[in-house]
């Protein structure tokens, strides 16, 4: 994904894409809502951090899991708001999307 960060846009990036074929997309600089992963890499990073513990073996491990299943409800959700979220970002001219 390029969002117009300066290291996706230096010339050894550029001179890699052409040669493989692969063509930009316009793409908004101020549209990390059309990105749902930061959004599920966040809730994993609070997930971790609010553990009291880490697992210390293979059944604390496994009883911790349930942190995984929402995080796959949490990611299914935001599949399914993408066309939401496009046409709020075309609306809003790539500004936030409101939650």
């Amino acid at each position: 994904m390029d969002d117009n960060t300066k290291c996706h846009r230096t010339l050894a990036v550029q001179d890699c894409l052409d040669s493989e074929g692969i063509q930009r997309f316009v793409w908004p600089a101020r549209s990390p809502d059309l990105n749902p992963i930061e959004i599920v890499w966040d809730a994993l990073r609070r997930q971790v951090a609010g553990r009291n513990y880490p697992p210390t073996n293979k059944n604390t491990m496994h009883s911790q899991r349930n942190g995984i299943n929402c995080l796959n409800s949490c990611w299914i959700m935001l599949c399914k708001s993408m066309v939401r979220r496009v046409e709020c970002c075309i609306t809003l001219h790539g500004g936030h999307i409101p939650c």
